[in-house]
């Protein structure tokens, strides 16, 4: 009797942590990229894929900082240094079949921010004040291969 309830325990207790062990990775591919109001209109060709999303912003000059393709799993925080010296922290918070959740924390502004990001959309996030007229940002597609 006892071998069974023993049993039963040890199948219990491997169905109930089987979803933790099978976590989600999701492909991210993020950018740093730097904007100015110096100068004249001037765009990295890296970035003519966010042309879209940046025209309308103040700056003028865009120039592309860092580019990674990582893979992240829910709860897992990766880190990015920006070219200031300021670190940026981005957590999984929640992936759905087509949309992931994520926190953005930047220490040194004492901020965070939810982000949540459809599946074929991009998003371009202020991480850095500006100074002398220019400011850093964080870009983020998930599943950036699947488009």
């Amino acid at each position: 009797m006892r071998r069974r309830i023993a049993f039963a325990c040890v199948c219990l207790v491997g169905i109930v942590s089987a979803p933790a062990l099978a976590r989600a990775e999701v492909p991210v591919h993020i950018r740093i990229i730097k904007g100015s109001k110096n100068g004249p209109a001037k765009m990295d060709d890296s970035l003519l894929v966010l042309k879209k999303q940046l025209s309308p912003l103040a700056y003028v000059q865009w120039t592309q900082e860092t580019d990674e393709k990582r893979t992240m799993s829910k709860g897992k925080i990766e880190f990015f240094k920006l070219p200031n010296g300021d670190d940026v922290s981005l957590q999984l918070r929640d992936e759905q079949p087509d949309k992931v959740t994520f926190e953005v924390v930047l220490l040194a502004r004492k901020t965070h921010n939810k982000l949540t990001v459809e599946r074929g959309q991009r998003i371009v996030h202020q991480v850095s004040g500006e100074k002398d007229g220019s400011a850093f940002f964080l870009t983020v597609i998930v599943w950036p291969d699947a488009r």
